[in-house]
Protein backbone atom coordinates (compact mmCIF):
# COMPACT_ATOMS: atom_id res chain seq x y z
CA UNK A 1 0.00 0.00 0.00
CA UNK A 2 2.67 2.60 0.67
CA UNK A 3 4.68 1.31 -2.09
CA UNK A 4 1.14 2.54 -4.13
CA UNK A 5 0.70 5.78 -2.25
CA UNK A 6 4.71 6.88 -3.15
CA UNK A 7 3.82 6.29 -6.84
CA UNK A 8 0.10 8.31 -6.54
CA UNK A 9 2.56 10.89 -4.78
CA UNK A 10 5.16 10.88 -7.63
CA UNK A 11 2.44 11.16 -10.53
CA UNK A 12 0.51 13.96 -8.69
CA UNK A 13 3.40 16.59 -8.48
CA UNK A 14 5.00 15.31 -12.11
CA UNK A 15 2.64 17.24 -14.32
CA UNK A 16 3.44 19.85 -11.35
CA UNK A 17 7.53 20.15 -12.02
CA UNK A 18 6.79 20.73 -15.56
CA UNK A 19 3.92 23.12 -14.61
CA UNK A 20 6.58 25.54 -12.33
CA UNK A 21 9.59 25.30 -14.46
CA UNK A 22 7.50 26.91 -17.51
CA UNK A 23 7.64 23.65 -19.87
CA UNK A 24 4.72 43.51 -27.78
CA UNK A 25 5.52 44.62 -30.83
CA UNK A 26 4.11 47.67 -32.28
CA UNK A 27 2.02 47.10 -35.26
CA UNK A 28 3.72 47.55 -38.53
CA UNK A 29 1.31 48.54 -41.12
CA UNK A 30 -0.33 47.87 -43.51
CA UNK A 31 -3.22 45.99 -41.77
CA UNK A 32 -5.30 43.57 -43.29
CA UNK A 33 -8.13 40.81 -42.26
CA UNK A 34 -7.27 36.68 -41.41
CA UNK A 35 -10.74 35.47 -40.53
CA UNK A 36 -11.92 37.27 -37.91
CA UNK A 37 -8.64 38.85 -36.45
CA UNK A 38 -7.37 42.38 -37.82
CA UNK A 39 -3.43 41.15 -38.05
CA UNK A 40 -0.16 43.61 -39.25
CA UNK A 41 2.10 42.83 -41.89
CA UNK A 42 3.92 40.09 -40.39
CA UNK A 43 0.96 38.33 -39.58
CA UNK A 44 0.59 39.45 -35.87
CA UNK A 45 -3.00 40.17 -34.72
CA UNK A 46 -3.00 43.58 -33.84
CA UNK A 47 -6.21 44.53 -31.18
CA UNK A 48 -7.34 48.28 -31.78
CA UNK A 49 -7.82 49.87 -28.52
CA UNK A 50 -9.06 52.86 -29.34
CA UNK A 51 -10.76 55.99 -28.69
CA UNK A 52 -12.71 58.57 -30.34
CA UNK A 53 -11.85 61.98 -30.60
CA UNK A 54 -14.47 64.04 -32.63
CA UNK A 55 -13.63 66.86 -35.08
CA UNK A 56 -17.00 66.73 -36.89
CA UNK A 57 -18.52 69.52 -35.18
CA UNK A 58 -19.80 73.00 -36.30
CA UNK A 59 -15.96 74.27 -35.97
CA UNK A 60 -14.94 71.57 -37.74
CA UNK A 61 -11.44 71.28 -35.83
CA UNK A 62 -10.19 68.15 -33.65
CA UNK A 63 -11.65 69.58 -30.08
CA UNK A 64 -9.52 70.13 -27.38
CA UNK A 65 -6.86 72.28 -29.05
CA UNK A 66 -7.87 75.18 -27.27
CA UNK A 67 -6.90 73.54 -23.99
CA UNK A 68 -4.00 71.53 -24.92
CA UNK A 69 -1.30 71.52 -27.76
CA UNK A 70 -2.12 68.45 -30.05
CA UNK A 71 1.50 66.68 -29.85
CA UNK A 72 0.59 66.52 -25.99
CA UNK A 73 -2.71 64.99 -26.50
CA UNK A 74 -1.59 62.68 -29.06
CA UNK A 75 1.71 61.35 -26.85
CA UNK A 76 -0.77 61.03 -23.87
CA UNK A 77 -3.56 58.76 -25.59
CA UNK A 78 -0.65 56.36 -26.09
CA UNK A 79 0.51 57.07 -22.26
CA UNK A 80 -3.26 56.04 -21.43
CA UNK A 81 -2.87 52.90 -23.12
CA UNK A 82 -4.64 52.94 -26.16
CA UNK A 83 -3.00 52.29 -29.28
CA UNK A 84 -5.31 53.75 -31.94
CA UNK A 85 -7.85 57.03 -32.33
CA UNK A 86 -10.93 57.46 -34.90
CA UNK A 87 -10.92 60.26 -35.74
CA UNK A 88 -14.06 61.76 -37.36
CA UNK A 89 -14.67 64.20 -39.80
CA UNK A 90 -17.88 65.55 -41.69
CA UNK A 91 -18.00 65.03 -45.31
CA UNK A 92 -18.67 68.77 -46.61
CA UNK A 93 -15.11 69.70 -45.52
CA UNK A 94 -13.80 67.31 -47.99
CA UNK A 95 -16.11 68.34 -50.97
CA UNK A 96 -16.85 72.33 -50.39
CA UNK A 97 -13.69 73.57 -51.24
CA UNK A 98 -14.93 77.49 -49.69
CA UNK A 99 -15.80 76.16 -46.30
CA UNK A 100 -12.42 73.78 -46.30
CA UNK A 101 -10.66 76.80 -46.94
CA UNK A 102 -12.04 78.57 -43.98
CA UNK A 103 -9.45 79.15 -41.34
CA UNK A 104 -9.52 77.65 -38.09
CA UNK A 105 -9.37 81.10 -36.43
CA UNK A 106 -12.59 82.46 -39.18
CA UNK A 107 -14.29 79.64 -38.30
CA UNK A 108 -15.01 79.88 -34.63
CA UNK A 109 -15.19 83.90 -34.77
CA UNK A 110 -18.26 82.71 -37.54
CA UNK A 111 -19.70 80.95 -33.97
CA UNK A 112 -18.54 83.72 -31.73
CA UNK A 113 -16.18 81.56 -29.96
CA UNK A 114 -13.77 84.19 -29.14
CA UNK A 115 -12.09 82.67 -25.88
CA UNK A 116 -11.15 79.46 -27.59
CA UNK A 117 -9.06 81.54 -30.23
CA UNK A 118 -7.29 82.91 -26.88
CA UNK A 119 -6.74 78.97 -26.22
CA UNK A 120 -5.31 77.96 -29.45
CA UNK A 121 -3.34 80.99 -30.43
CA UNK A 122 -1.46 80.05 -26.80
CA UNK A 123 -1.72 75.93 -27.48
CA UNK A 124 -1.37 75.89 -30.91
CA UNK A 125 -0.31 78.66 -32.60
CA UNK A 126 1.04 76.93 -35.26
CA UNK A 127 -2.54 75.54 -36.29
CA UNK A 128 -4.77 78.64 -36.03
CA UNK A 129 -3.93 80.32 -38.97
CA UNK A 130 -4.85 77.15 -41.29
CA UNK A 131 -7.52 76.58 -43.38
CA UNK A 132 -9.67 74.15 -41.51
CA UNK A 133 -8.99 71.01 -44.12
CA UNK A 134 -4.57 71.80 -43.42
CA UNK A 135 -5.86 71.61 -39.58
CA UNK A 136 -7.55 68.47 -40.18
CA UNK A 137 -4.05 66.87 -41.71
CA UNK A 138 -2.30 68.54 -39.07
CA UNK A 139 -3.78 66.68 -36.03
CA UNK A 140 -3.32 63.29 -38.25
CA UNK A 141 0.09 64.02 -38.91
CA UNK A 142 0.30 64.90 -35.10
CA UNK A 143 -1.25 61.33 -34.02
CA UNK A 144 1.08 59.46 -37.11
CA UNK A 145 4.57 61.02 -35.49
CA UNK A 146 3.54 59.59 -31.85
CA UNK A 147 2.84 56.31 -33.11
CA UNK A 148 -1.18 56.14 -32.93
CA UNK A 149 -3.20 54.29 -35.24
CA UNK A 150 -5.86 56.43 -37.06
CA UNK A 151 -9.32 55.35 -38.47
CA UNK A 152 -10.75 58.09 -40.60
CA UNK A 153 -14.72 57.87 -39.55
CA UNK A 154 -17.09 59.87 -41.91
CA UNK A 155 -19.47 60.88 -38.85
CA UNK A 156 -22.06 63.03 -40.54
CA UNK A 157 -22.44 65.13 -44.15
CA UNK A 158 -22.77 68.50 -42.82
CA UNK A 159 -20.99 69.78 -39.58
CA UNK A 160 -22.80 68.95 -36.18
CA UNK A 161 -23.06 66.97 -33.43
CA UNK A 162 -24.76 63.53 -34.66
CA UNK A 163 -27.71 61.94 -34.37
CA UNK A 164 -31.32 61.67 -34.98
CA UNK A 165 -33.39 59.98 -37.46
CA UNK A 166 -34.55 63.34 -39.02
CA UNK A 167 -31.39 65.69 -39.03
CA UNK A 168 -30.77 65.26 -42.96
CA UNK A 169 -27.58 63.35 -42.55
CA UNK A 170 -28.59 59.55 -41.80
CA UNK A 171 -29.33 57.32 -45.04
CA UNK A 172 -28.37 57.88 -48.53
CA UNK A 173 -30.85 60.26 -50.62
CA UNK A 174 -31.64 62.01 -47.04
CA UNK A 175 -31.15 66.12 -47.23
CA UNK A 176 -27.60 65.91 -46.67
CA UNK A 177 -26.65 62.80 -47.72
CA UNK A 178 -26.34 62.76 -51.34
CA UNK A 179 -24.56 59.24 -52.47
CA UNK A 180 -22.41 60.47 -55.27
CA UNK A 181 -21.07 63.20 -53.04
CA UNK A 182 -20.17 60.63 -50.07
CA UNK A 183 -18.22 59.05 -52.61
CA UNK A 184 -16.15 61.59 -54.01
CA UNK A 185 -15.44 62.45 -50.36
CA UNK A 186 -14.63 59.03 -49.34
CA UNK A 187 -12.18 59.11 -52.52
CA UNK A 188 -10.86 62.40 -51.61
CA UNK A 189 -9.82 61.36 -48.27
CA UNK A 190 -8.59 58.26 -49.25
CA UNK A 191 -6.44 59.81 -51.36
CA UNK A 192 -5.18 62.53 -49.23
CA UNK A 193 -4.31 60.18 -46.75
CA UNK A 194 -2.48 57.41 -49.00
CA UNK A 195 0.70 57.82 -47.60
CA UNK A 196 0.16 58.24 -44.26
CA UNK A 197 1.18 54.72 -43.24
CA UNK A 198 -0.59 54.90 -39.63
CA UNK A 199 -3.92 55.42 -41.32
CA UNK A 200 -4.72 51.87 -41.63
CA UNK A 201 -8.94 52.41 -41.59
CA UNK A 202 -11.63 54.15 -42.85
CA UNK A 203 -15.19 53.93 -41.65
CA UNK A 204 -17.34 54.56 -44.60
CA UNK A 205 -20.30 56.27 -42.55
CA UNK A 206 -21.55 56.46 -38.96
CA UNK A 207 -24.81 55.32 -37.77
CA UNK A 208 -27.30 55.00 -40.97
CA UNK A 209 -30.52 55.74 -39.55
CA UNK A 210 -33.99 57.30 -40.48
CA UNK A 211 -37.67 56.28 -42.41
CA UNK A 212 -35.19 55.80 -45.74
CA UNK A 213 -33.11 53.27 -44.58
CA UNK A 214 -33.42 50.23 -46.53
CA UNK A 215 -31.06 46.93 -46.89
CA UNK A 216 -31.23 47.25 -50.97
CA UNK A 217 -29.66 50.92 -50.65
CA UNK A 218 -27.04 49.78 -47.89
CA UNK A 219 -25.68 46.89 -50.49
CA UNK A 220 -25.78 49.33 -53.21
CA UNK A 221 -23.61 52.36 -51.73
CA UNK A 222 -21.43 50.62 -48.87
CA UNK A 223 -20.18 48.43 -51.41
CA UNK A 224 -19.53 51.13 -54.16
CA UNK A 225 -18.33 53.52 -51.79
CA UNK A 226 -15.83 50.37 -50.32
CA UNK A 227 -14.49 49.68 -53.96
CA UNK A 228 -13.82 53.52 -54.54
CA UNK A 229 -11.53 53.91 -50.62
CA UNK A 230 -9.84 50.83 -51.76
CA UNK A 231 -9.18 52.20 -55.46
CA UNK A 232 -7.42 55.43 -53.58
CA UNK A 233 -5.60 53.54 -50.84
CA UNK A 234 -5.60 49.67 -50.98
CA UNK A 235 -3.43 49.60 -47.97
CA UNK A 236 -6.45 50.68 -45.46
CA UNK A 237 -8.93 48.30 -44.00
CA UNK A 238 -12.45 49.81 -44.95
CA UNK A 239 -15.54 49.14 -42.26
CA UNK A 240 -18.96 49.13 -42.62
CA UNK A 241 -21.46 50.03 -40.72
CA UNK A 242 -24.95 48.46 -39.66
CA UNK A 243 -28.67 50.05 -39.65
CA UNK A 244 -30.37 51.32 -36.92
CA UNK A 245 -27.73 53.44 -35.52
CA UNK A 246 -25.34 51.00 -36.27
CA UNK A 247 -26.90 47.98 -34.23
CA UNK A 248 -28.46 46.15 -36.90
CA UNK A 249 -25.98 43.97 -39.35
CA UNK A 250 -28.79 41.04 -39.33
CA UNK A 251 -29.26 41.19 -42.67
CA UNK A 252 -25.83 39.67 -43.64
CA UNK A 253 -27.22 36.61 -42.39
CA UNK A 254 -28.96 36.03 -45.78
CA UNK A 255 -26.72 38.11 -48.23
CA UNK A 256 -22.71 38.61 -48.05
CA UNK A 257 -21.21 41.72 -49.33
CA UNK A 258 -19.61 41.40 -52.48
CA UNK A 259 -16.44 43.16 -53.12
CA UNK A 260 -13.53 43.02 -55.51
CA UNK A 261 -10.80 43.12 -52.95
CA UNK A 262 -10.23 39.96 -50.34
CA UNK A 263 -8.85 40.41 -46.66
CA UNK A 264 -9.71 44.14 -45.79
CA UNK A 265 -13.42 44.06 -44.69
CA UNK A 266 -14.35 44.85 -41.22
CA UNK A 267 -18.42 45.39 -39.80
CA UNK A 268 -18.84 47.85 -36.84
CA UNK A 269 -21.30 48.04 -34.04
CA UNK A 270 -22.18 50.52 -31.36
CA UNK A 271 -23.46 49.55 -27.92
CA UNK A 272 -24.41 52.04 -24.84
CA UNK A 273 -25.99 51.55 -22.35
CA UNK A 274 -28.78 54.26 -22.95
CA UNK A 275 -29.35 52.28 -26.54
CA UNK A 276 -31.34 49.82 -24.24
CA UNK A 277 -33.68 53.09 -22.74
CA UNK A 278 -33.46 52.38 -18.70
CA UNK A 279 -33.66 48.50 -19.43
CA UNK A 280 -30.53 48.17 -17.09
CA UNK A 281 -31.48 50.40 -14.12
CA UNK A 282 -35.40 49.16 -14.20
CA UNK A 283 -35.04 45.68 -14.91
CA UNK A 284 -33.13 42.60 -13.28
CA UNK A 285 -29.09 42.88 -14.49
CA UNK A 286 -29.10 39.13 -14.90
CA UNK A 287 -32.00 39.08 -17.46
CA UNK A 288 -31.41 42.44 -18.95
CA UNK A 289 -27.50 41.37 -19.86
CA UNK A 290 -28.88 38.19 -21.01
CA UNK A 291 -31.33 39.34 -23.50
CA UNK A 292 -29.13 42.33 -24.83
CA UNK A 293 -26.32 40.14 -25.66
CA UNK A 294 -28.57 37.40 -27.32
CA UNK A 295 -30.19 40.18 -29.35
CA UNK A 296 -26.57 41.26 -30.48
CA UNK A 297 -25.43 37.93 -31.43
CA UNK A 298 -28.37 37.83 -33.40
CA UNK A 299 -27.78 41.24 -35.24
CA UNK A 300 -24.38 41.43 -35.31
CA UNK A 301 -22.27 39.06 -33.23
CA UNK A 302 -22.33 36.04 -35.97
CA UNK A 303 -20.14 37.50 -38.02
CA UNK A 304 -17.20 36.50 -35.72
CA UNK A 305 -18.59 32.80 -36.82
CA UNK A 306 -18.71 33.60 -40.75
CA UNK A 307 -14.79 35.32 -40.44
CA UNK A 308 -15.33 39.00 -40.00
CA UNK A 309 -13.49 41.12 -37.28
CA UNK A 310 -16.10 43.00 -35.79
CA UNK A 311 -14.80 46.42 -34.41
CA UNK A 312 -17.01 47.98 -31.61
CA UNK A 313 -16.61 51.38 -32.93
CA UNK A 314 -18.54 53.08 -30.32
CA UNK A 315 -19.27 52.44 -26.74
CA UNK A 316 -18.99 54.44 -23.58
CA UNK A 317 -20.27 55.31 -19.84
CA UNK A 318 -20.69 58.00 -17.56
CA UNK A 319 -17.28 58.40 -16.32
CA UNK A 320 -18.59 60.16 -13.15
CA UNK A 321 -19.43 56.61 -11.96
CA UNK A 322 -22.83 57.72 -10.68
CA UNK A 323 -25.08 56.61 -13.19
CA UNK A 324 -26.48 53.23 -11.95
CA UNK A 325 -27.95 52.16 -16.10
CA UNK A 326 -24.33 52.75 -17.43
CA UNK A 327 -22.56 51.05 -14.27
CA UNK A 328 -24.86 47.72 -14.46
CA UNK A 329 -24.70 47.83 -18.68
CA UNK A 330 -20.82 48.01 -18.42
CA UNK A 331 -20.56 45.17 -16.31
CA UNK A 332 -22.54 43.18 -18.75
CA UNK A 333 -20.21 44.91 -21.55
CA UNK A 334 -17.26 44.02 -20.00
CA UNK A 335 -18.24 40.24 -20.18
CA UNK A 336 -19.10 40.22 -23.21
CA UNK A 337 -15.92 42.11 -24.86
CA UNK A 338 -12.93 40.26 -23.19
CA UNK A 339 -15.34 37.13 -23.98
CA UNK A 340 -15.26 37.64 -27.82
CA UNK A 341 -11.84 39.84 -27.60
CA UNK A 342 -13.09 42.45 -29.83
CA UNK A 343 -11.55 45.30 -30.95
CA UNK A 344 -13.23 48.69 -29.79
CA UNK A 345 -13.27 52.34 -29.57
CA UNK A 346 -14.17 54.32 -26.73
CA UNK A 347 -16.61 56.96 -26.98
CA UNK A 348 -14.98 59.47 -26.19
CA UNK A 349 -11.60 61.51 -25.71
CA UNK A 350 -13.66 64.70 -25.27
CA UNK A 351 -13.62 66.31 -22.08
CA UNK A 352 -15.54 69.01 -23.51
CA UNK A 353 -16.66 70.65 -26.59
CA UNK A 354 -16.32 73.96 -28.03
CA UNK A 355 -19.88 73.67 -29.25
CA UNK A 356 -22.60 71.09 -28.95
CA UNK A 357 -25.91 71.56 -29.41
CA UNK A 358 -25.69 75.35 -29.34
CA UNK A 359 -24.29 75.33 -25.70
CA UNK A 360 -20.55 76.50 -25.48
CA UNK A 361 -18.15 74.44 -23.79
CA UNK A 362 -20.57 71.55 -22.82
CA UNK A 363 -19.17 69.12 -20.38
CA UNK A 364 -18.64 65.91 -21.96
CA UNK A 365 -19.53 63.43 -18.85
CA UNK A 366 -18.69 60.01 -21.06
CA UNK A 367 -14.88 61.74 -22.04
CA UNK A 368 -11.34 60.79 -20.57
CA UNK A 369 -10.41 63.78 -19.73
CA UNK A 370 -12.00 66.57 -17.85
CA UNK A 371 -13.25 69.52 -18.38
CA UNK A 372 -10.56 71.42 -19.50
CA UNK A 373 -8.53 68.50 -20.72
CA UNK A 374 -5.58 68.57 -17.57
CA UNK A 375 -6.14 65.19 -16.00
CA UNK A 376 -8.21 62.63 -16.60
CA UNK A 377 -11.64 62.38 -15.28
CA UNK A 378 -11.57 58.93 -13.40
CA UNK A 379 -8.69 56.73 -13.38
CA UNK A 380 -10.18 53.85 -11.98
CA UNK A 381 -12.80 53.32 -14.81
CA UNK A 382 -10.03 53.84 -17.29
CA UNK A 383 -7.49 51.09 -15.46
CA UNK A 384 -10.59 48.85 -15.55
CA UNK A 385 -11.20 49.20 -19.14
CA UNK A 386 -7.23 48.65 -19.98
CA UNK A 387 -7.80 44.64 -19.22
CA UNK A 388 -9.61 45.08 -22.58
CA UNK A 389 -6.49 46.54 -24.67
CA UNK A 390 -5.05 42.83 -24.16
CA UNK A 391 -5.87 40.12 -26.83
CA UNK A 392 -6.54 37.23 -25.05
CA UNK A 393 -6.02 35.11 -28.42
CA UNK A 394 -5.39 35.48 -32.32
CA UNK A 395 -2.69 34.96 -34.65
CA UNK A 396 0.79 35.77 -33.41
CA UNK A 397 -0.58 35.43 -29.73
CA UNK A 398 -0.73 31.62 -29.30
CA UNK A 399 2.16 31.63 -26.70
CA UNK A 400 0.74 28.64 -24.54
CA UNK A 401 -1.93 26.27 -25.14
CA UNK A 402 -5.20 26.83 -25.13
CA UNK A 403 -6.33 27.54 -21.82
CA UNK A 404 -9.64 29.27 -19.23
CA UNK A 405 -9.08 32.11 -17.34
CA UNK A 406 -11.61 33.45 -15.02
CA UNK A 407 -12.66 37.54 -15.73
CA UNK A 408 -14.32 39.54 -13.19
CA UNK A 409 -16.12 42.25 -15.63
CA UNK A 410 -17.10 44.25 -12.50
CA UNK A 411 -13.06 45.08 -11.98
CA UNK A 412 -11.79 43.95 -15.27
CA UNK A 413 -9.46 41.77 -13.42
CA UNK A 414 -8.62 38.28 -13.57
CA UNK A 415 -8.52 35.49 -10.50
CA UNK A 416 -4.88 34.60 -9.60
CA UNK A 417 -3.26 31.89 -7.76
CA UNK A 418 -0.63 32.98 -5.10
CA UNK A 419 0.10 29.73 -3.87
CA UNK A 420 -1.67 26.62 -3.32
CA UNK A 421 -3.01 27.23 0.25
CA UNK A 422 -3.33 30.77 -0.19
CA UNK A 423 -6.66 32.34 -0.97
CA UNK A 424 -7.12 32.92 -4.69
CA UNK A 425 -7.12 36.99 -5.49
CA UNK A 426 -8.02 39.27 -8.49
CA UNK A 427 -4.94 40.57 -10.62
CA UNK A 428 -3.93 42.04 -13.68
CA UNK A 429 -5.13 39.46 -16.76
CA UNK A 430 -1.98 39.13 -17.69
CA UNK A 431 -1.00 37.08 -14.30
CA UNK A 432 -3.88 35.56 -14.74
CA UNK A 433 -4.07 31.92 -13.35
CA UNK A 434 -5.12 29.15 -16.47
CA UNK A 435 -7.51 26.79 -15.82
CA UNK A 436 -9.50 23.61 -17.71
CA UNK A 437 -12.96 23.84 -17.91
CA UNK A 438 -13.76 20.10 -17.83
CA UNK A 439 -17.16 18.49 -19.30
CA UNK A 440 -17.44 17.49 -15.47
CA UNK A 441 -17.59 21.35 -14.87
CA UNK A 442 -14.32 21.14 -12.72
CA UNK A 443 -12.10 24.00 -13.24
CA UNK A 444 -8.35 22.29 -12.85
CA UNK A 445 -5.12 23.94 -12.57
CA UNK A 446 -4.00 23.91 -16.49
CA UNK A 447 -1.22 20.72 -16.19
CA UNK A 448 -2.11 19.72 -12.65
CA UNK A 449 -4.91 17.54 -10.78
CA UNK A 450 -5.65 20.44 -8.23
CA UNK A 451 -9.11 21.39 -9.03
CA UNK A 452 -10.92 24.22 -6.96
CA UNK A 453 -13.60 23.68 -4.73
CA UNK A 454 -15.97 25.79 -2.66
CA UNK A 455 -15.40 25.58 1.09
CA UNK A 456 -17.87 27.28 3.22
CA UNK A 457 -20.27 30.05 2.99
CA UNK A 458 -18.61 33.56 3.69
CA UNK A 459 -15.10 31.52 3.10
CA UNK A 460 -12.77 31.73 0.01
CA UNK A 461 -12.21 28.59 -2.11
CA UNK A 462 -9.90 25.84 -2.09
CA UNK A 463 -8.08 23.56 -4.08
CA UNK A 464 -8.25 20.10 -3.76
CA UNK A 465 -7.37 16.47 -5.91
CA UNK A 466 -10.85 14.76 -5.15
CA UNK A 467 -12.47 16.35 -7.83
CA UNK A 468 -16.09 14.11 -8.08
CA UNK A 469 -17.62 15.87 -5.33
CA UNK A 470 -20.13 18.02 -5.59
CA UNK A 471 -18.10 21.18 -4.46
CA UNK A 472 -15.86 21.01 -7.10
CA UNK A 473 -18.49 21.65 -10.01
CA UNK A 474 -19.01 24.74 -11.04
CA UNK A 475 -22.03 25.30 -12.94
CA UNK A 476 -22.94 28.50 -14.97
CA UNK A 477 -26.11 29.73 -14.02
CA UNK A 478 -28.84 32.70 -14.44
CA UNK A 479 -29.57 34.45 -17.94
CA UNK A 480 -26.15 36.35 -18.08
CA UNK A 481 -24.14 33.15 -17.69
CA UNK A 482 -21.92 34.96 -15.50
CA UNK A 483 -22.59 32.86 -12.33
CA UNK A 484 -19.87 30.56 -11.07
CA UNK A 485 -22.45 27.74 -8.78
CA UNK A 486 -21.41 24.93 -6.54
CA UNK A 487 -22.48 23.14 -3.45
CA UNK A 488 -21.55 22.98 -0.13
CA UNK A 489 -21.41 19.67 1.63
CA UNK A 490 -24.59 20.72 3.41
CA UNK A 491 -26.30 20.79 -0.13
CA UNK A 492 -27.18 24.65 -0.07
CA UNK A 493 -26.14 26.21 -3.73
CA UNK A 494 -23.46 29.21 -3.68
CA UNK A 495 -21.78 31.06 -5.90
CA UNK A 496 -18.10 32.52 -6.87
CA UNK A 497 -17.60 36.17 -4.77
CA UNK A 498 -15.41 38.27 -4.09
CA UNK A 499 -14.96 40.17 -0.93
CA UNK A 500 -13.50 43.83 0.11
CA UNK A 501 -9.83 42.37 0.01
CA UNK A 502 -10.50 41.08 -3.64
CA UNK A 503 -10.09 37.37 -2.16
CA UNK A 504 -12.59 35.47 -4.32
CA UNK A 505 -15.17 33.89 -2.00
CA UNK A 506 -18.18 31.55 -2.20
CA UNK A 507 -21.54 33.55 -0.90
CA UNK A 508 -25.07 32.85 -1.28
CA UNK A 509 -26.11 33.29 -5.33
CA UNK A 510 -27.75 36.74 -5.69
CA UNK A 511 -30.48 38.24 -8.15
CA UNK A 512 -31.32 35.27 -9.77
CA UNK A 513 -35.20 35.93 -9.66
CA UNK A 514 -36.46 39.12 -11.02
CA UNK A 515 -35.32 41.47 -8.41
CA UNK A 516 -34.52 45.06 -10.39
CA UNK A 517 -33.03 46.60 -6.93
CA UNK A 518 -30.34 43.78 -6.57
CA UNK A 519 -26.65 44.41 -8.49
CA UNK A 520 -24.97 41.19 -8.82
CA UNK A 521 -21.75 42.61 -10.26
CA UNK A 522 -19.48 41.14 -7.57
CA UNK A 523 -20.18 37.87 -8.58
CA UNK A 524 -20.12 37.86 -12.42
CA UNK A 525 -17.30 35.95 -13.79
CA UNK A 526 -16.51 35.28 -17.52
CA UNK A 527 -15.10 31.92 -18.28
CA UNK A 528 -12.51 33.32 -21.21
CA UNK A 529 -10.68 31.47 -23.85
CA UNK A 530 -6.79 32.77 -23.99
CA UNK A 531 -3.68 31.57 -25.89
CA UNK A 532 -1.91 34.02 -24.18
CA UNK A 533 1.41 32.98 -21.11
CA UNK A 534 1.11 35.13 -18.16
CA UNK A 535 4.04 37.34 -17.79
CA UNK A 536 3.84 36.41 -13.74
CA UNK A 537 7.17 34.38 -13.06
CA UNK A 538 6.39 31.36 -10.79
CA UNK A 539 8.46 30.17 -8.57
CA UNK A 540 10.22 27.00 -7.51
CA UNK A 541 7.66 24.03 -6.88
CA UNK A 542 5.37 24.82 -3.69
CA UNK A 543 6.71 21.12 -2.00
CA UNK A 544 5.11 21.72 1.58
CA UNK A 545 2.06 23.33 0.14
CA UNK A 546 1.29 20.27 -2.35
CA UNK A 547 2.06 17.67 0.34
CA UNK A 548 -0.14 19.42 2.67
CA UNK A 549 -2.97 19.31 0.39
CA UNK A 550 -2.49 15.73 -1.22
CA UNK A 551 -2.25 14.61 2.58
CA UNK A 552 -5.52 16.10 3.20
CA UNK A 553 -7.29 15.51 0.41
CA UNK A 554 -6.28 12.29 -0.74
CA UNK A 555 -4.38 10.41 1.84
CA UNK A 556 -7.47 10.72 3.91
CA UNK A 557 -9.19 8.72 1.63
CA UNK A 558 -6.79 5.90 2.24
CA UNK A 559 -6.85 3.47 5.48
CA UNK A 560 -2.85 3.24 6.66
Amino acid sequence: MKRFLYFSFFCLLSPLFLFFIGISTEAQPPLSTNSRWIVDESGKRVKLACVNWPSHLEVMVAEGLSKRPVDEISAEIIDMGFNCVRLTWPLFLFTNDTLASITVRQSFKNLGLIESISGLQANNPQIIDLSLINSYQAVVASLAKNNVLIILDNHTSKPGWCCSNFDGNGFFGDQYFNPDLWIKGLTKVATTFNTTNNVVAMSLRNELRGPKQNVNDWYRYMQKGAEAVHAANPNVLVILSGLKYDRDLSFLHNKKVSLSFPNKLVFELHWYGFSDGRAWEDGNPNQVCGQVVNDIKQKAGFLLDQGYPLFLSEFGFDMRGTNVNDNRYLNCFMGWAAEFDVDWALWALTGSYYLREGVVGMDEYYGVYNWNWSDIRNQSLLQRISSLQYPFKGPGSSEARPHAILFHPMTGLCVKRMSFLEPLVLGPCSEAEAWDYTPQKTLTIKGTYFCLQADKLGQPTKFGIICSKANSKWEVISDSKMHLSSKLENGSTICLDIDSDKNIVTNNCKCLNRDSKCDPGSQWFKIIESTRRRTEKRSFPEIKSIVKIIAKDFLGSFSL
